[in-house]
Parts: C-alpha cells; sequence; structure tokens
C-alpha cells in the first residue's frame, strides 16, 4: 500500500539528513531521488540514492530553496511524494501547499499546522488556550522600541527576545536592563527582517513581514527539553519520549540525550501529557516536536516552540526507543495509523560534529583529507561526508551526528569518550575537541547542568 500510495520518494534536502532519510525509503522497498546542487555533486548522498537531479549552483536560494526548482525535478523523476528533512523548505506552509496541489504526498504536518506552529506568538497563545504553560509575555507582536520597553516593564527582567518567526535561535538573546533590551530587539527585528525576506523568497507571502519580535519571561538556569510526538491520522497523538537540547552555544544545540537526567519522574508525565494537548490543539498529522523551558529547581516547565518537521537530533529518541522515525513519517504519509509502543529503555546522547572552530565555534570548512568513524555496538554515525569532499561556506557546517546508547548514562558517557576520541576528521576544523572537553566537565558528568553551561564554558 506503502509503494502504491507514496511512488519514489524526492528528499528535499542535504548532506546527512537526506542520506538518513533514504536509507528508510530504501529500506522499505521504495525509491529515493534526491536533488542536489553543484557544491554537493560529490556527496555521498547523490551517489546513495537511487535518481539525482542537479537542481541549481551553490546558493540554497537558487537550488535547495528553490520550491519550483525542486518540484520541477519530483515531476521530471516521477516521484510520488517529498521528505523536506529539516531546514530549508521544511517549514514553509506555502512550498507544502505546493506539493500538495501538484498531486504529490507531502511527508509531514498539514501546511495549516506548519502555519500555525511557524508565528511563535500565535503558536503561544494556542498553547495557553490548550492548557499548556507558557511563560509570561506579549500576545501580538512587538514591532518597535517603545513597545518592547513597555512589554519589559509589565514582564519584569530579565526577558528573552526573539523574533515571532524562523527557528535555529537566532536573533534570540537575553536583555537585563532597557539598554540591554534596546540592542537585544534591534538584533531580533533585523534577523525577523531577514526571516520574512527568505519566505517570501520561498513562496510563503509576508505574514511575518517587518520586526516582528516577541518578549517573553527569562527563565534563569532553565533545561531545554523537547518532547517528540506524532500524529496519526485517526486523530491520535502519541507522545514518544523527551530529549535534553540543554547543550547550546549562541542559543543553538550542539549535544543533546534522552532521557533528560534533570527532570523527575513526575514533571516528565506533565510535560508529555501537555505536549499531546499542543498537538491535538492544531489537528497534528506527522513527526513533530514541542520544545519547553524547564526551571528544574522547581520542576516546572513552560512552552517554547513547536518545530513541524523531523528534528536534527532525532536519533537519541530512536536508540532509546527502538523507532523508526522516518518509517513512521512515511507510513502516516501513506494514510496509516500505525500501533507505536514507545517504551524508552537505556541512554543515549548525540554529538553534533561540526566543521568549526572548537573555541570560538566559527566556521571552519575545508576539504577533508581524512575522515574515519569510531565503530562498535552501541555507536551511530549518521554522516553527511567522506574522505576528499569539502564542506563549504555554503550550508550549515553540520558534518555528522555521533550518537552512542548504553544502558545508563554513565554507560552512555563512557562509550561517548571512546566514540569521540576514535572520530578522526582532518582538513576542516571540526568540534571533536570541545566534545571531549564536555565528557570531562563536572556539571555535564553530573547531569546537573542548564543552557548556560557552554557559556562558563568559554568564559
Amino acid at each position: 500500500m506503502i509503494a502504491e500510495t507514496l511512488g519514489p520518494v524526492l528528499i528535499a534536502n542535504r548532506g546527512e539528513i537526506a542520506r538518513r532519510v533514504i536509507r528508510t525509503v530504501k529500506r522499505m522497498g521504495l525509491r529515493a531521488v534526491a536533488v542536489h546542487s553543484e557544491a554537493d555533486a560529490g556527496l555521498p548522498f547523490v551517489r546513495e540514492a537511487d535518481e539525482a537531479v542537479l537542481i541549481g549552483p551553490a546558493d540554497p536560494a537558487q537550488s535547495y530553496l528553490d520550491p519550483a526548482k525542486v518540484l520541477e525535478a519530483a515531476r521530471a523523476t516521477g516521484a510520488g511524494a517529498v521528505h523536506p528533512g529539516y531546514g530549508f523548505l521544511s517549514e514553509n506552509a506555502a512550498f507544502a501547499r505546493a506539493v500538495i496541489e501538484a498531486g504529490l504526498v507531502w511527508i509531514g504536518p498539514s501546511p495549516e499546522s506548519i502555519d500555525r506552529m511557524g508565528d511563535k506568538i500565535d503558536a503561544r497563545n494556542l498553547m495557553e488556550a490548550a492548557g499548556v504553560p507558557v511563560a509570561a509575555g506579549t500576545r501580538e507582536a512587538v514591532t518597535d522600541l517603545i513597545s518592547a520597553l513597555d512589554a519589559a516593564e509589565l514582564i519584569g527582567y530579565p526577558v528573552m527576545v526573539k523574533t515571532a518567526g524562523g527557528g535555529g535561535g537566532v536573533g534570540m538573546s537575553v536583555a537585563r536592563d532597557d539598554a540591554e533590551l534596546a540592542r537585544a530587539f534591534e538584533q531580533a527585528a533585523r534577523a525577523a527582517a531577514r526571516f520574512a525576506a527568505a519566505a517570501a523568497a520561498g513562496g510563503a507571502g509576508d505574514a511575518l513581514a517587518g520586526p516582528a519580535v516577541l518578549l517573553e519571561r527569562y527563565v534563569e538556569r532553565a533545561r531545554h527539553v523537547e518532547v517528540q510526538i506524532l500524529g496519526l491520522p485517526d486523530g491520535r497523538v502519541l507522545a514518544l519520549g523527551e530529549r535534553d537540547c540543554s547543550v547550546q552555544r549562541r542559543h543553538q544545540k550542539v549535544v543533546e540525550e534522552s532521557p533528560s537526567p534533570g527532570i523527575s519522574a513526575e514533571l516528565r508525565e506533565r510535560m508529555l501529557a501537555a505536549a499531546v494537548r499542543a498537538g491535538e490543539a492544531v489537528g497534528y498529522v506527522g513527526a513533530g516536536t514541542v520544545e519547553c523551558l524547564v526551571d528544574a529547581d522547581a520542576q516546572d516547565f513552560v512552552f517554547l516552540e513547536m518545530n513541524t518537521r523531523l528534528q536534527v537530533e532525532h536519533p537519541v529518541t530512536e536508540l532509546v526507543t527502538g523507532l523508526d522515525l522516518v518509517e513512521l513519517q512515511l507510513r502516516v504519509a501513506a494514510g496509516e495509523s500505525p500501533e507505536v509502543a514507545a517504551e524508552p529503555a537505556g541512554h543515549a546522547i548525540e554529538f553534533r560534529v561540526y566543521a568549526e572552530d572548537p573555541k570560538r565555534f566559527l566556521p571552519g570548512p575545508g576539504r577533508i583529507s581524512t575522515w574515519e568513524e569510531p565503530a562498535g555496538d552501541g555507536i551511530r554515525v549518521d554522516s553527511g561526508y567522506e574522505a576528499g569532499n569539502t564542506v563549504t561556506m555554503y550550508y550549515d557546517p553540520l558534518m555528522a551526528k555521533l550518537c552512542v546508547v548504553g544502558a545508563d548514562r554513565t554507560e552512555a558517557l563512557e562509550l561517548g569518550r571512546k566514540a569521540v576520541a576514535e572520530f578522526t576528521v582532518e582538513g576542516p576544523r571540526s568540534n571533536l575537541a570541545f566534545c571531549a572537553e564536555l565528557l570531562e566537565n563536572a556539571e555535564f558528568v553530573a547531569g546537573d547542568y542548564d543552557t548556560g553551561l557552554v557559556g562558563r564554558m568559554r568564559a
């Protein structure tokens, strides 16, 4: 039934996530179609697909972010479905509509769900109405500094300042007084304008045009914990466990683990239940993530945002549940409502291996002269590169995801140390040295850390 419903699956992405989706697509007996830019012609995902189509030059705006070129590749190859991966067009509601209108199956939530959750202010208000805890904050977009200062006075410092649209922590910062708020608002407004321009270029219109900014009460020493959900065609929304994503630089994740070492069993149950309510509130179908900020001292949480796609860090959930989230995405997209038993066991950690300076975290692209991945029981590497490839300046510098799973966190940490030490990348800079440093950090080893950990390590 799946083959008849989906047909060949076009993966509208690149690198490690394209390679990872291709693996499951082919295992399920489906044809995998890749699209690629000129810069990516030699990457493994292009070779491993059943068919690959060149869609433009290295500039993402002329290749991976061009909906017309992606849809033309689907038409030319006879693809019946589109899997967007993460990033690029994955949370572009207009692209999802275009895929559906072209008679193809969109492997993701409905465009309406993407729209509702893509605007952080709308999402926040909707979650509050659904009984999901939210932080004190603005219920409408803040478009000028005077309004931002007035809002901060009502909320109380410190406040988190972020764009109403977009993701990945871009444009996000903390303000502790009026002067910091002025700087943070200007930064967020610029990021919001860039997001609006990119959305318009991708066919998403101008719904968030202008400096649409959101202010929320900042939770000191917070943990960033997210719940993996799966919405089924029969209306059920399942919670498949949580991931702790608190190890971040510049508000962007670098290490994730499951289960979170900083929450109680009682708090976990409340978070899972709230995530289900969040999915039900938007009639969510497919894989998605409900992100929360956790006050570990108070053992309480507030809604942060919802990602309407597969997350970079999905492997840690797969490792502790035994599920294949991409397979579940495909089955749901084909109209199935599979029975899913999520009973997490063991402990998994993911280290994002970036081509970047391990001290200042600045991108360090280059040609890979040596690429040696660790192997063994409990080790999984989702990589986008191999020796001879070049990490370019055009895309996110993520090269691979090094994942380990053990019977408990202590075993996972030991396996992580071994795997990091055995992973060799020469040519571009890499953050493997940072990963090794983190695995000896007392706060991280104890599991008693928060989103400020990396900042303290680099202070």
